[in-house]
């Protein structure tokens, strides 16, 4: 579907644009006019991390006026892998200083707007607001549904991209032209079902191939040219490197953007889409202990089993000592129940304590009242007990 331009151009490049951008503006479908127009444009890039590297550096080689950086962690070393915008002498520095000074190296003619905190319903709106178009580079689904619902009461539209291994996928939302993001993913998944890039890893290239796809995306909605991907859904695969497209038709029984919109304004988003089950919760209530108490357990030679319920290349990475593996699916399809034993106490762990959460909600429907898990998982050890070793 082809769309008019999002901006009005600006009134004039100057001799040095004409010279910096001049393989755009020998494109008949740039030129001098699209070329203005994106110096005019205002965008917003949610997060600066894996997506929001390529996709910040690339809006600024393009010529994007006015970028603004919503980003309120730190460079951390296991971010160099795919985060290309921050470098080594980064690391403990904020990502969006960090962003904001690379953007500034590639094109000192980009207005650079920080947003140094946490995006949540109480400033969303109010930012947004701001720009023409939002770059959607987030990883959990509470800041996705936080981004699409804000977009539609803004009547703004935002180029959303995720990642998880060898898989991307991308999109262009615009309610008031096709669909929302609600109208292809209605409800969140359940707590724990998909693993977030942390737990499941994802190849750092694969951040260059989405984050490109989502600048062109977003140059193609700024200056009106060709057809964005609005109602369609574009599905990377690495690995085969195949790109297919599934049609996205909006809903009209969408919670915010349908005829009868049930969503008119910004909800809780954690809570609506959750970081563990509510049978977890409970589940962790009154039985969730701290890496030291587990380090006394060890050294008294208290009778437990501790369980890893990570992944097999994650348990090569680093472990505690005396746990054994035991992904967590072996316990959500039953497998590993007959092998635990019923004259020790169960202790579960995982890298930060969401999945084994979940897994000692099994564990308590199955009679192990006593069990428990590590608060903070292995990287709450390797803070607290053994910091020599690696985390990742």
């Amino acid at each position: 579907m082809s769309l008019p331009p999002l901006v009005e151009p600006a009134p004039e490049l100057t001799v040095d644009e004409v010279r910096r951008y001049s393989r755009h503006l020998i494109i008949p479908d740039v030129g001098m006019d699209g070329q203005k127009r994106l110096k005019n444009a205002k965008v917003l890039c949610v997060g600066a991390g894996g997506l929001g590297s390529p996709a910040l550096m690339y809006l600024a080689a393009a010529g994007v006026g006015t970028l603004g950086i919503v980003e309120f962690d730190e460079v951390d070393e296991s971010n160099l892998q795919r985060q290309i915008i921050h470098s080594q002498a980064d690391i403990g520095k904020s990502k969006a200083l960090s962003a904001k000074e690379t953007v500034e190296g590639i094109n000192p003619y980009v207005r650079v707007n920080l947003h140094e905190e946490r995006l949540d319903s109480s400033n969303v709106m109010e930012m947004f607001a701001q720009y023409d178009l939002i770059v959607d580079g987030t990883d959990n689904f509470a800041t996705r549904y936080l981004v699409n619902d804000a977009c539609v009461l803004l009547g703004k539209p935002y180029v959303w991209g995720s990642i998880y291994r060898f898989d991307g996928q991308a999109s262009v939302f615009w309610a008031e032209h096709g669909p929302c993001y609600r109208c292809l993913y209605p409800e969140p998944p359940p707590p724990g079902m998909v693993p977030s890039c942390a737990e499941g890893g994802v190849l750092g290239v694969l951040c260059a191939s989405i984050g490109s796809i989502q600048v062109t995306e977003a140059i193609k909605v700024l200056t009106g040219t060709g057809e964005p991907l609005l109602g369609r859904l574009m599905i990377y695969d690495a690995l085969e490197m195949t790109y297919r497209q599934v049609k996205v038709r909006k809903d009209p029984d969408c919670a915010v953007c349908g005829e009868n919109p049930t969503v008119t304004e910004l909800i809780d988003y954690e809570a609506f889409c959750g970081v563990v089950s509510d049978e977890a919760q409970a589940a962790a209530l009154d039985a969730t202990i701290t890496p030291r108490q587990l380090k006394e357990w060890i050294d008294g030679d208290e009778k437990i089993d501790i369980i890893d319920v990570r992944e097999p290349n994650e348990y090569e990475i680093v472990s505690i000592p005396g746990a054994r593996l035991i992904p967590k699916n072996e316990f959500l399809m039953g497998n590993a129940l007959s092998d635990l034993p019923q004259d020790k106490r169960i202790v579960l762990h995982c890298k930060t304590g969401v999945r084994s959460a979940e897994v000692l909600a099994v564990l308590k429907n199955a009679g192990f009242a006593d069990a428990v898990h590590v608060g903070g998982g292995v990287i709450g050890w390797v803070n607290q007990i053994e910091p020599e070793k690696p985390v990742y």
